[in-house]
């Protein structure tokens, strides 16, 4: 069966609903939505999906980040946070909560699914803000933890979101500009690397869309970005190799034009036959 998964960082989604979020979801009808950057408290997120299974991590840091699961099929067991994979296991920093939801599905045939909406750390270069890459680094090596574990499993699994980090220089249009740019650190892209050749991890995007330079998922909201194309491939979905093979296309929906966006982000869209 075809199964439709989008991920979007909505860019808070009361604002993406009154921007034009909806409409979006009609045309494209997506079997699954993983979404970033909820930013708003667990009833209104609901609301807003009337009629979808939902799952939602909100974030301790109110207005904060935020990541949700919203499917057409029901959710089986849903989890949250990666609090486990800290050296010392316990309750997670603030700053990292509302960054990880995963949940199993069952399929109409009876097959398994686990699909995951992360929104990783953004971090900052600047002076006197140095602590937030600390933050972003820490939290990496706990992604790459689990990452590890959904790799070997059997069932196959999707890893969405908006990672904040551009792998290649085909994944950012001014990558010469930004080589020391958050977000563009060969640090944080060895972490990606790692993903994908020590772990398995497809990067479906890249696969399905070959050398680029693009297609590109994030511009600024600010300038002439989005017009001349200026962005970044930060938003990926990473499958593992149970899952791989079953991706039939891969798509960004980029909005035809500045002022049809729904958020600065655009929706990367996959179809697998499964």
């Amino acid at each position: 069966m075809p199964l439709i998964v989008a991920t979007a960082n909505v860019n808070g989604i009361r604002a993406a609903v009154r921007r034009g979020m909806h409409a979006w979801i009609e045309t494209r009808t997506p079997d699954i939505l993983l979404l970033q950057e909820v930013r708003a408290p667990d009833k209104v997120a609901r609301e807003l999906l009337d009629g979808w299974h939902v799952a939602h991590a909100e974030s301790e840091n109110k207005g904060r980040a935020g990541v949700l699961v919203a499917s057409r099929l029901p959710l089986g067991e849903v989890r949250t946070g990666l609090a486990a994979y800290a050296p010392a296991a316990g309750a997670e920093p603030a700053t990292d909560t509302g960054r990880w939801i995963e949940a199993d599905l069952t399929l109409p045939d009876g097959g398994a699914l686990t699909v995951v909406s992360t929104y990783l750390h953004s971090g900052s270069t600047n002076p006197g803000e140095e602590h937030t890459m600390v933050a972003k680094y820490a939290y990496l090596e706990k992604v790459t933890a689990r990452l590890a574990e959904l790799a070997l499993s059997p069932t196959p699994s999707v890893v969405a979101g908006d990672l904040n980090i551009a792998h290649q220089n085909a994944d950012i249009k001014n990558w010469k500009g930004n080589l020391k740019s958050a977000g563009f650190l060969p640090e944080e892209r060895a972490y990606v690397t790692r993903w994908l050749d020590e772990h398995g991890w497809a990067d479906l995007g890249r696969v399905h869309a070959g050398d680029g330079p693009g297609p590109y998922t994030w511009w600024s909201w600010r300038g002439k970005a989005f017009d001349n194309d200026s962005g970044w491939r930060i938003d990926y979905q990473l499958a593992n190799q149970a899952l791989a093979a079953a991706c039939r296309k891969i798509e960004v929906d980029r909005a035809p034009t500045y002022a049809e966006r729904w958020s600065d982000h655009a929706p990367v869209v996959a179809t697998y036959e499964l």
